[in-house]
């Protein structure tokens, strides 16, 4: 062999020796990008939020299963727990925003997609959701003046009944055409204490029973009776009187009641 042929097939073979580790490389570059890329993206979609614990971005572990958790300010203050909880079993997200009423739901939810998932954003998250948790009906109760502020005396509300009970209906026809093999879990809304400024007494429990009628044409989706395991102790948990929030025992212990509903599906 000539000393030029000689030369040029080891080359040949250093570069063949050299591939498995430069492609790694590689793509250990991209894959960085790509996560500074999707936590950009994310922190730019939750706002104010980004920095909060319930928004904190989560770098997905591909061993693991994904879930989603989707609700109002009291499944916020829950989802913590819940990611600590399943901590190593799952890849616990929240929808990026106070998931609000049901009216919102399937905008938000298409915001999300829209604005982090392939092939919407290039190199943006690529898996699918194994199980999504989600409530509505807290917000589409309330009565309110200029859209924000509780006035049950002066304000309007929401939802009525009616149109709550179609609005669930096509986010339940929604989810289960979007996410045909996710398991998908309703947790009821939690309770209304007396004195609350936007809210009755007694319209959680007619929401949750329409709730309930409606899901009960969508026999594929479970329920998490969180307002049956909340009222009980509902005085205890309350941050304060006539207020729907938790203190910090409260949004632990539901939490907890959260993870182990969603431990069973995994």
């Amino acid at each position: 062999m000539k000393r030029r042929e000689f030369i040029s097939s080891m080359g040949v073979i250093g570069t063949m020796t050299l591939a498995p580790s430069v492609l790694f490389a590689l793509g250990e570059r991209k894959r960085k990008t790509d996560h500074e890329k999707c936590k950009a993206v994310w922190t730019k979609l939750c706002g104010t939020n980004a920095e909060k614990p319930p928004f904190r971005y989560v770098v997905n572990d591909k061993k693991l299963p994904n879930v989603l958790l989707y609700g109002d300010s009291i499944s916020i203050g829950y989802t913590p727990t819940v990611m600590d909880e399943l901590k190593g079993q799952a890849n616990v997200y929240r929808i990026h925003r106070n998931g609000a009423s049901s009216n919102q739901f399937i905008t938000y939810m298409n915001t999300l997609k829209q604005s982090m998932f392939q092939p919407h954003l290039k190199g943006g998250w690529n898996f699918k959701w194994d199980i999504i948790h989600f409530n509505v009906g807290l917000h589409d109760l309330k009565y309110v003046v200029n859209g924000s502020t509780l006035d049950k005396v002066n304000g309007t509300q929401m939802s009525s009944i009616d149109k709550y009970k179609s609005n669930l209906e096509t986010i339940c026809t929604y989810l289960q055409k979007e996410f045909p093999k996710t398991t998908l879990v309703f947790a009821t809304t939690t309770p209304v204490p007396e004195d609350e400024p936007g809210r009755f007494v007694g319209d959680d429990v007619k929401y949750n029973e329409a709730a309930l009628e409606v899901l009960s044409g969508f026999p594929n989706i479970q329920i998490n009776d969180l307002y049956t395991y909340v009222l009980p102790n509902f005085k205890v948990w309350a941050i304060k009187p006539g207020n729907v929030h938790y203190n910090p025992k409260g949004k632990k212990e539901q939490g907890m009641q959260v993870a182990l509903s969603i431990k069973y599906y995994l």
